[in-house]
C-alpha cells in the first residue's frame, strides 16, 4: 500500500513506552460527496472505521467498523487500497506512553441499505451520525477545530480529503 504522509509530533523523547494500535478506514463517495462520520457534539468529520482487532486482517477491520460506525455494508469485491498514513505522537492521557499508529485507507462502495449502527460509549457521547458530506465543508470544519484542539484526527482527514480532491475522486 503506498505511502500518503507522516504525522510526527517529535514530542516523545521522555516515553517509557509504546502501544501501537492500527486502523483501517473506509473511503466511500456517492454523487461528489463522501461518507464521513459527523460527530455533532464537537463538530468533525472522520472516516468510518477503527482499530484493527488481534488476527484480524485490515480490510475485514474496515469493513466491520464501517458497519459499526456508519451503518453502512460495504461491498468487498470493490474494496482497493487507497493509502496509508502513520501517526507517531506523546499519548494526550498518559505522559510516558508513546502512540504509533498506521491508518490503512481503502476505497470501496456499499449497499444502498444502512443497518442499525453499534457505537461504542464514547462514540455516542460524540453523537456520531452518517453523512455524505462536502469534502470542502469537512475540511473547512476540521481545520477550524486544529484552532481550538490539537487531535491529529482532525488534521489527518483533512489531508486525505485534500488528496481525493487531488487526485480527482472529488472536486
Amino acid at each position: 500500500m503506498r505511502f500518503l504522509f507522516e504525522m510526527d509530533r517529535h514530542d516523545y523523547a521522555d516515553c517509557t513506552y509504546t502501544v501501537v494500535r492500527d486502523s483501517a478506514r473506509s473511503i466511500i463517495i456517492r454523487n461528489g460527496r463522501v461518507a464521513m462520520i459527523h460527530s455533532l457534539k464537537y463538530d468533525y468529520y472522520k472516516f468510518p472505521g477503527g482499530g484493527i482487532e488481534q488476527g484480524e486482517s485490515r480490510v475485514d477491520a474496515m469493513i466491520r467498523e464501517t458497519r459499526e460506525e456508519a451503518g453502512l455494508i460495504v461491498i468487498p469485491e470493490t474494496v482497493r487500497e487507497f493509502g496509508c498514513v502513520h501517526r507517531i505522537q506523546k499519548s494526550a492521557d498518559d505522559p510516558e506512553m508513546c502512540f504509533v499508529q498506521d491508518n490503512y485507507y481503502y476505497i470501496c462502495d456499499a449497499r444502498e441499505e444502512t443497518v442499525e449502527l453499534q457505537l461504542e460509549d464514547y462514540e455516542q457521547r460524540e453523537d456520531f451520525v452518517l453523512e455524505y458530506a462536502d469534502p470542502r465543508v469537512a475540511i473547512q470544519k476540521n481545520r477550524a477545530l486544529m484552532q481550538k484542539s490539537d487531535k491529529a484526527r482532525y488534521e489527518r482527514e483533512a489531508r486525505i480529503l485534500e488528496i481525493l480532491i487531488a487526485e480527482g475522486y472529488l472536486k
